[in-house]
């Protein structure tokens, strides 16, 4: 399977200063479409139902970019200056930026007051033809029922301290007078793209009744799935997978085909390596080993690549530490030693060879690999050592020790 890529990105929030922390998600292969995802009030970008979507629709060749609103998670700024506009604020800054360094986003993905937000911002992103909310409020101020103690304090003195999830947040009178002054319910009717609402019957937090509320109001094509006894934030893993696989089968009808993209064939007798390149970027290879087994190669994306598998070097690091692992399995078992499972850790770099006291060049530069052993299970001392030993004798560290012949021809035309 083609590996995936998911990089951290950092771009300007709303305020025009607070640099926001986000996570850009992206498939094997040129993606199809790209989806926007608004996390729930006071949720981080990192909550499991973001990350299990952002999962679900790069499968179906879906690129997702979260974030964190300003003030909240990994990115900058005060959550006290916040409120429901400067939400919509970041959303926007968030498409602009896939908009400027990939392509806007087709799909909007919100949770709880996040949902609320992408409904609020949606007709602001023309590229925009699908939209699924999660648990979300028909009205923002809904979330006003957070503050039921402190609301007192916050309308005279300004602002006051709550406690949400055991998390404590400065809630300020300009946001209390934000949220109360949206309402969506217009903005739903005036959307014409595709809903998709999901609400739990039993949801405690944000009751059931907004979703209908969201739903009578959207024109159609609309779609209602019920949650049943899932609670607001997903918290339950099995939850969370069915709202994201929904939403990627879902989505796929209104960003067309996102079907990933066919590698190239290659045939290798059962004692070869075939490797050759996808055409997908500048580097992608496809490798086939035996006939039996499919690979992919790239570049990062920091040497012109996009990252689509292991770089060349990583299959290296990969062979070595594959075959140290066997070799020293096969030994424990033959000597029937207590291994319950070996690891091993790999990097590769260059070091001055003056700097190596046991490397037989003195001047220049040479390739140095690090290898570090973990050994798990009741193992004397004497066992551990034994085993460090015989991870020196594997098939593969001592071809890289011994003198290598690579004959290169080409093959005939056929």
């Amino acid at each position: 399977m083609a590996t995936k890529l998911s990089e951290k990105i950092i771009f300007v929030g709303a305020d025009g200063e607070s640099e926001l922390a986000a996570r850009l998600d992206l498939p094997a292969g040129k993606p199809r479409a790209f989806a926007l995802f608004a996390h729930c009030f006071t949720c981080t970008k990192d909550i499991f139902a973001a990350s299990r979507i952002a999962e679900a629709l790069t499968d179906h060749g879906v690129g997702v970019l979260r974030f964190d609103f300003t003030g909240l998670g990994a990115s900058a700024g005060e959550f006290a200056n916040t409120s429901f506009s400067s939400n919509i604020g970041d959303l926007l800054a968030a498409a602009e930026w896939l908009r400027a360094h990939h392509e806007a986003p087709k799909i909007l993905v919100g949770h709880s007051l996040g949902g609320a937000a992408v409904l609020a911002a949606a007709a602001s992103i023309p590229e925009v033809n699908a939209v699924s909310t999660i648990g979300a409020p028909a009205d923002p101020g809904h979330v006003r029922h957070l503050f039921q103690g402190p609301i007192e304090d916050i309308e005279t003195k300004g602002f006051a301290e709550i406690v949400i999830v055991g998390r404590p947040f400065c809630v300020s009178k300009q946001f209390l007078d934000d949220i109360g002054s949206h309402k969506l319910e217009d903005a739903i009717a005036k959307l014409r793209v595709a809903l998709l609402v999901f609400h739990a019957p039993l949801d405690q937090t944000v009751g059931i009744d907004n979703a209908t509320r969201i739903f009578v109001s959207a024109k159609h094509p609309k779609s209602f799935v019920s949650l049943d006894d899932a609670d607001h934030l997903l918290t339950r893993r099995e939850d969370a997978i069915y709202v994201a696989d929904v939403i990627a089968a879902w989505a796929g009808r209104y960003v067309g085909a996102v079907e990933q993209a066919t590698l190239p064939e290659l045939t290798a007798a059962e004692d070869t390596v075939v490797v050759g390149e996808t055409g997908d970027g500048k580097f992608a290879q496809v490798i086939s080993v035996g006939g039996k087994h499919t690979l992919l190669a790239d570049e990062p994306v920091t040497y012109g690549g996009t990252d689509t598998g292991p770089a060349p070097y990583d299959l290296l690091l990969a062979g070595l530490g594959a075959c140290t692992t066997m070799t020293m399995r096969m030994y424990a078992e033959r000597k029937g030693l207590a291994l319950e499972r070996a690891l091993v850790t790999l990097k590769h770099g260059k070091v001055h060879a003056d700097d190596c006291a046991h490397c037989e060049t003195e001047s220049g530069k040479i390739d140095r690999i690090e290898r570090e052993v973990e050994l798990l299970g009741p193992l004397s001392e004497d066992d551990r050592q034994k085993l460090l030993e015989i991870a020196d004798k594997c098939p593969v560290h001592r071809t890289m020790h011994s003198e290598v012949w690579v004959e290169t021809k080409l093959k005939p035309i056929s």
